[in-house]
């Protein structure tokens, strides 16, 4: 049987809570995925108003500089990193070449962040002894974004030997002969190297990108052919223009030769979104499945033509310790005034610090303010 919560006034979740889960008049905070309008969870939003509810989503704590403080991103780029490098050594081992990367396991593997950063280690020292095989050169790792999932992810990389490059010098590597088998070279891929304005009389710039993303239009194919592996810990919705689309990928692979691109790993995990073969998340169990180009069809594992994608929508969840340590420890910061709040208040005279005002999505079942914009998604 579950807890009676009942006379609970606020409620503590991680991820979404189920509709019929939810309670009347009760104030709730947990991860909604709601604030982009996402259709699977528009269900759980309408309860929450039909119910009277309010709802805190940690995704929208922030400072007065709009910086994010409640987050497991760091970690869902740890875990995911770790989980990225362990599908390419494993797809190279299904195309029968051996590499330093196939002692690597996933993340949940591992008893601890410390225990996967000591093997990481050992990995590293094959490769700065060993290198990789030729027929895998260059082992390049392209990043998209710079947030905390990248962070996270870049924190992993600088376990092993690597090399940091522009984005066009990434495009160079290939046939050159000072490419190196004792390093990854690594880059990390902004706005402006995603994208051109549509005008090619208009410069990039970075805020009327956010504000006019209509105006510009996806630079990056030529960039694909180059990696051994994109991550993507970028945000997107569907204003964007896309990361990687499926007309791309089929023009790659199935071309005169086999690209160089073997593993994406999408820590987004927005369905059929900016990596457009992203047709399904996937979990710890079962991480990977490799997307095929003919058929446009999925199938688990690292066999098959196209790419293998890791799209694992908790990463955070394989680093369970280090994660729930850290957040916990920023959470504490503000549970004693969201316990002592009266949310019988009208939205305007609600007391709280003002991080966690800003991210009152329902207040008393009605969207707040900022939110309004919602009820365009509820279907109502």
């Amino acid at each position: 049987m579950g807890t009676d919560l009942s006379d609970a006034s606020v409620i503590f979740g991680v991820k979404e809570i189920p509709p019929e889960k939810l309670q009347p008049k009760t104030a709730y905070m947990f991860f909604s995925h709601v604030i982009k309008g996402q259709p699977q969870n528009m269900p759980t939003l309408r309860r929450l108003m039909e119910l009277e509810c309010t709802l805190i989503d940690y995704e929208k704590v922030t400072d007065d500089q709009g910086r994010r403080l409640i987050f497991f991103g760091r970690f869902a780029g740890l875990a995911g990193m770790i989980d990225t490098l362990w599908a390419l050594g494993q797809r190279y081992l299904s195309k029968g070449i051996e590499t330093p990367l196939s002692r690597i396991q996933p993340a949940h593997v591992y008893d601890s962040l410390e225990a996967a950063r000591k093997v990481l280690n050992e990995v590293g020292r094959l490769i700065a002894d060993d290198g990789f095989p030729k027929e895998v050169l260059p082992v390049t790792v392209g990043v998209a974004g710079y947030g905390n999932v990248a962070k996270g992810a870049q924190e992993i990389l600088a376990d092993l030997p690597h090399r940091v490059v522009t984005p066009e010098e990434l495009t160079q590597l290939a046939g050159s002969t000072t490419v190196s088998a004792h390093c990854i070279y690594t880059t990390t891929f902004k706005e402006q190297d995603l994208v051109n304005p549509r005008d090619p009389g208009t410069l990039f710039e970075l805020q009327h990108y956010y504000e006019h993303p209509e105006a510009y239009r996806s630079s990056f194919d030529p960039v694909l052919p180059h990696l051994s592996v994109l991550v993507n810990a970028n945000y997107w919705d569907e204003r964007y223009p896309r990361l990687v689309t499926l007309e791309r990928l089929r023009t790659l692979f199935t071309g005169a030769t086999e690209p160089h691109l073997q593993v994406i790993g999408d820590l987004g995990c927005d369905i059929g979104g900016n990596i457009e073969c992203t047709l399904k998340c996937t979990d710890p169990g079962d991480p990977v499945f490799t997307w095929d180009p003919a058929t446009g069809e999925i199938s688990s594992g690292f066999d098959g033509n196209g790419p293998v994608v890791l799209a694992v929508d908790f990463l955070p969840t394989e680093l369970p310790r280090e994660a729930s340590e850290e957040f916990a420890a920023t959470l504490n910061r503000f549970i004693g005034a969201i316990g002592r709040a009266d949310y019988s208040m009208a939205f305007d005279d609600l007391i709280l610090p003002p991080e966690i005002k800003r991210a009152v999505i329902v207040h008393r079942g009605t969207l707040t303010p900022d939110y309004a914009y919602l009820e365009e998604h509820l279907g109502v």
